[in-house]
């Protein structure tokens, strides 16, 4: 069977019956042919969300929904091996990712974009500035990221210990809904509604457990501190103080001081969670920075 074409209008009326027909999903094909899932609402200027680990283009919902009507024009995408995208087995390094981001900014013609991600999503940005530049971009948000490197080495002494983290995947291969069910309680704040964290944990449990590994190893491994400070762009950091998944000391604030046209905001007794728990405050700064 022939994939459908993505960017091909879709027939106004059902030729049998008459009847509105109902429009393919849009898709993003990639270099490597990953079909990846994207939204496009709204008309301005363009903000690209980019997911976290592990979550899809839904997360960005309570967002993008205020954003459009403050004329933004919200694009978000299910990164590949999440959601609604294939499931490719392969591709989660960091060139790849950010040649997917790309591919949609490329596939839409995006100028003048605010690029907006959350916890890994930093490193797809951070890399598709290094690799792609910059001629469709005017300014970056940077949400709990876990740049600049996470890992524990020589010279990165305040880092997370490989064992540790390998701990984790572990677990993750034996359990994942398990390991989600145990460790999720820090991502929220305890106002956070049980149905709120069904619906989180529930976007995860979709991702597959390939993704989930090989992301989180490009993740970890991958060292950006020389490509930081090469950044000539408003940066705008998002980071709450009591994030247990990327410790603002260890991500956020050292981002911050690599960009050199960078701006931190803490948020007081944020998790990493943040864009559900403070929802209302980060849609205000991100609409206060992207309309700027």
């Amino acid at each position: 069977m022939t994939q459908p074409n993505a960017s091909a209008p879709a027939a106004a009326r059902s030729a049998s019956t008459g009847a509105p027909a109902l429009s393919a999903m849009p898709l993003v094909q990639t270099a490597d042919g990953t079909a990846l899932f994207f939204k496009d609402w709204g008309t301005g200027r363009p903000a690209v969300f980019i997911a976290s680990w592990g979550l899809n283009s839904d997360m960005w919902q309570y967002q993008t929904a205020a954003m459009v009507d403050r004329g933004i024009r919200c694009i978000a995408y299910d990164r590949r091996g999440h959601g609604r995208s294939s499931q490719p087995g392969r591709g989660y390094d960091c060139d790849t990712l950010a040649g997917d981001l790309a591919a949609v900014m490329n596939h839409l013609d995006l100028k003048d974009a605010v690029l907006i991600g959350h916890s890994m999503a930093a490193c797809e940005i951070v890399r598709y500035l290094s690799r792609h530049g910059s001629s469709r971009v005017s300014r970056i948000v940077l949400i709990a990221p876990t740049t600049p490197f996470f890992l524990k080495t020589p010279d990165n002494p305040g880092g997370i210990p490989e064992e540790f983290i390998e701990q984790a995947r572990a677990q993750w291969r034996r359990d994942f809904p398990k390991w989600l069910a145990d460790n999720s309680p820090p991502f929220f704040v305890p106002e956070t509604s049980p149905a709120m964290k069904e619906w989180v944990l529930s976007l995860m449990r979709q991702t597959a457990l390939k993704a989930l590994l090989d992301c989180n190893y490009a993740m970890v491994h991958t060292d950006f501190r020389a490509e930081l400070p090469k950044i000539a762009l408003p940066a705008l950091i998002i980071h709450g103080d009591r994030d247990a998944s990327t410790p603002l000391e260890l991500t956020g604030r050292r981002t911050a001081e690599l960009i050199p046209d960078s701006r931190l905001e803490v948020y007081e007794g944020a998790p990493h969670g943040l864009m559900f728990t403070h929802a209302d405050r980060l849609t205000r700064d991100l609409l206060e920075f992207a309309i700027a």
